[in-house]
């Protein structure tokens, strides 16, 4: 089960060309600056500026882990997916 202090997260960006990046990190906002700034990982730093458009929270480092491989093999059409339902929840919450 999560907390709202979860240590880890993983999370799914939107890159400038339109592609997916999913990573995990215990500090989600500054992650997403180090890959705007072309600090991040390498896939990203010709794609930027990125855009978070999904992040779960994770209580071990294995769990964030095994989570990041899991949607890191969806297809592009499962990330879309993915995003979706996590915005339908984020509206639900307004």
């Amino acid at each position: 089960m999560t907390t709202a202090r979860s240590p880890y997260h993983v999370y799914v960006l939107r890159c400038s060309d339109n592609t997916f990046y999913t990573g995990y990190t215990t500090d989600v906002e500054r992650r997403v600056r180090e890959h705007d700034a072309g600090d991040g990982a390498k896939y990203t730093r010709g794609r930027t500026p990125v855009e978070l458009i999904h992040v779960e929270p994770f209580d071990s480092q294995s769990e964030a882990m095994s989570r990041e491989y899991e949607i890191k093999q969806y297809s592009r059409a499962q990330k879309e997916r993915l995003v979706e339902s996590s915005d339908a929840e984020a509206d639900f919450d307004t």
